[in-house]
């Protein structure tokens, strides 16, 4: 083996190994972020698996560079890539919006699991204890029973209003007095 590959292969496995321990260290931080904020784990899975994603996509940054591969040929494969990537995923860009939501939501935790809010939307207010937040939505319970998904896009939309505890009792007492 020539000597430049031999140089360019430690550098891989150097650069393999440094990805392999970054991993571990998201995945640490993550965990315990998730922790201390008391985050389901559903939730702590996915954002580890979206932080594995960009550093893996970072490794392969990374091994074209060390090995020469010409920018020009991995910029086309890449367009070409993004292009049918794109092409089918412009219907579903409320997808990713709502699971980049769900990561704002994640790291901002403004509201937590068991928190009453009223959503503060126009034409459809819509206010309930939040039963689960998931990475596309949010799962609330409304004071009659009912299960609503509101999706995480909107609520980065909408206003927001926390709401005491005891909003939902203070509201059945009134209802049952009615």
């Amino acid at each position: 083996m020539p000597e430049g590959y031999l140089f360019k292969a430690i550098i891989t496995v150097i650069a393999i190994l440094i990805f392999l321990i970054s991993r571990k260290i998201t995945t640490s931080i993550i965990h315990s972020f998730s922790k201390k904020s008391e985050m389901k784990e559903g939730r702590e899975a996915v954002v580890i698996r979206l932080f594995n994603l960009l550093l893996l996509v970072l490794l392969f940054v990374i091994i074209f560079t060390i090995w020469g591969v010409e920018k020009d040929n991995v910029l086309l494969t890449l367009t070409s890539v993004f292009t049918v990537i794109g092409v089918a995923m412009f219907a579903q860009w409320s997808l990713l919006s709502n699971i980049t939501a769900g990561i704002l939501l994640f790291f901002s935790f403004p509201f937590r699991i068991g928190d009453i809010i009223r959503i503060q939307d126009k034409d459809f207010p819509t206010e309930g204890r939040i039963v689960d937040i998931k990475a596309f939505y949010l799962l609330l319970i409304t004071k009659d029973g009912e299960q609503i998904s509101y999706p995480n896009n909107l609520l980065l939309q909408k206003g927001i209003v926390i709401l005491s505890p005891d909003h939902f009792e203070t509201h059945e007492k009134n209802t049952l007095q009615e």
